[in-house]
């Protein structure tokens, strides 16, 4: 488990944002609620509360405030959001686990920069000329630019960089210019870091008209890249420029982060039966522009408040709750989980609910599509949970819409366990845009995204709609105990 030693920070944030943050009351639910055991719906969601929720989010808009604006997995802010979850944990009576693993991080930290500094000078606009590729080393190098094997027009057979025969005679301590085409990024990248380059600038191939071989090239180094050195990519046309001009000099800046780092999940149990656990999960860091308050601390703040509200229940099944780390670097954290789980712990997983973004402001009420009418269909028993939200959105006179299992948040690695674990939850929309028959339904800006904040700066304490909130965290609420008394509508008698 970690120290405390964030934690003392953590509380004094805590409290000057609830404080400054006066739409949080100190306490939530009625006084009732920490004295009796919660242990019908009723009482339940009489103690869930869209306060307590957003007592929760207040903190981690505070954490992130006083953590360089974000709560990134590996940065002060994830490991403080960690300590307060633990905190309030161990306050309710439980007995945390913290997980911690190692990954690469990566993340754009800032604006990056390519500059033409010879002849003349021009400065290229980022998201317009050029972009940072995925997975490049963090660098500011000024240096000669020299040209690697380019073939230019359409139909040509770009191999640039692709055998370190083409790198002969580079001078080392330059600048590599080189061309999409045949082999990976990351190989051309390795063979001109291994020739001496400080740097590289790659444009699209240009082979054909194909806007995905014209544009900034969007593709990935990968997480094995080992380069060390700088990469930016840019449109064809801009690198058939620069291709041709004589005595060339630049100036290449990747803004970013890249880095082994640590960092944790965290898990609480209440004890059941441990051979049919029901799990309930969601992601609690951020991505590195921003405090995600709505992704994910609108899921993983209704999380806490319903443990902290169940901290008397004794459910008949074992319900685990988590909080995941690393989400946003690729759904680290829930993969390090369910891949150090024995196929006997995977089995006793009776099935996972995931609740990543629950507050969108221009909101549709999801449901995860386990019986796969608009993609792939879930593990056995997931159209029973999808089916159990849709009936408690219409037991309140409420549309929803199925959501395809897409693999994009952490139910991904439960239902690829290989031991059929259902899977379900609810979602309420990221960079996806309002249609007008949504816009009839559930109201909100036809034509906007669901949430116009998603991974920015933005999605702050501000960027939540309460009313699908307070909703959505009493819908967990009613799922959670509902399946820590009974899974059978799911696994069978």
């Amino acid at each position: 488990m970690r120290g405390r030693s964030a934690f003392a920070a953590a509380v004094v944030i805590v409290t000057i944002a609830v404080a400054a943050l006066t739409a949080v009351p100190a306490v939530a639910g009625p006084a009732a609620c920490t004295k009796r055991t919660n242990d019908t719906i009723d009482k339940l969601l009489e103690c869930v509360t869209l306060e307590g929720v957003r007592e929760h989010q207040a903190a981690l808009q505070a954490i992130a405030d006083a953590n360089g604006g974000n709560r990134f997995s590996g940065l002060p802010g994830h490991d403080a959001s960690v300590d307060y979850v633990v905190e309030r944990l161990e306050a309710a009576g439980y007995d945390p686990d913290v997980q911690s693993f190692e990954y690469l991080a990566f993340a754009v930290v800032g604006p990056s920069v390519l500059q033409q500094t010879a002849p003349g000078s021009v400065t290229y606009a980022e998201g317009t000329d050029f972009g940072v590729i995925d997975q490049s080393d963090p660098g500011d190098v000024t240096a000669t630019v020299t040209a690697v094997d380019l073939q230019l027009g359409l139909g040509n057979t770009s191999t640039s960089g692709c055998e370190a025969a083409d790198f002969a005679g580079f001078p080392a301590g330059n600048i590599a210019l080189l061309q999409r085409g045949v082999c990976t990024f990351e190989l051309k990248a390795e063979n001109a870091a291994a020739a001496g380059a400080v740097g590289i600038v790659i444009f699209n191939q240009g082979n054909t008209v194909d806007p995905a071989r014209q544009g900034i090239p969007a593709v990935t180094l990968t997480a094995g890249n080992e380069s060390g050195i700088p990469v930016l990519g840019t449109t064809y046309t801009l690198g058939a420029t620069l291709a041709g001009t004589a005595g060339l000099q630049m100036r290449v800046f990747a803004n970013t982060l890249r880095d082994t780092k640590t960092t944790y999940n965290v898990l609480a149990e209440l004890p059941g039966d441990d051979s049919n656990v029901v799990m309930v999960g969601g992601h609690l860091d951020s991505v590195s522009a921003g405090p995600g308050i709505n992704d994910n601390g609108s899921g993983s703040a209704a999380i806490l408040d319903i443990a902290e509200a169940m901290r008397k229940v004794e459910p008949v099944n074992t319900v685990r709750f988590a909080w995941w780390g690393a989400e946003e670097s690729g759904l680290v954290g829930s993969r390090f989980y369910v891949a150090n789980l024995t196929t006997q712990e995977q089995d006793d997983i009776a099935l996972y609910l995931n609740f990543d973004m629950i507050g969108s402001p221009n909101y549709v009420r999801f449901v995860y599509d386990g019986d796969g009418t608009v993609g792939p269909v879930g593990p056995p028993g997931s159209g029973a949970i999808e089916a159990l939200f849709v009936d408690f959105y219409d037991d309140r006179g409420l549309a929803s819409a199925p959501t395809p299992f897409d693999g994009r948040s952490d139910y991904g690695p439960f239902i690829a366990a290989g031991v059929d674990i259902p899977a379900g939850g609810l979602f309420t929309g990221a960079e996806g845009i309002k249609t007008p028959a949504q816009q009839a339904i559930y109201g909100g800006t036809v034509g906007s995204q669901y949430d116009p904040c998603y991974h920015q700066a933005c999605d702050t304490f501000a960027n939540n709609n309460n009313v699908v909130l307070d909703l959505n965290s009493d819908a967990i609420a009613f799922a959670t105990l509902t399946y820590a008394m009974d899974t059978s509508s799911v696994t069978g008698p």
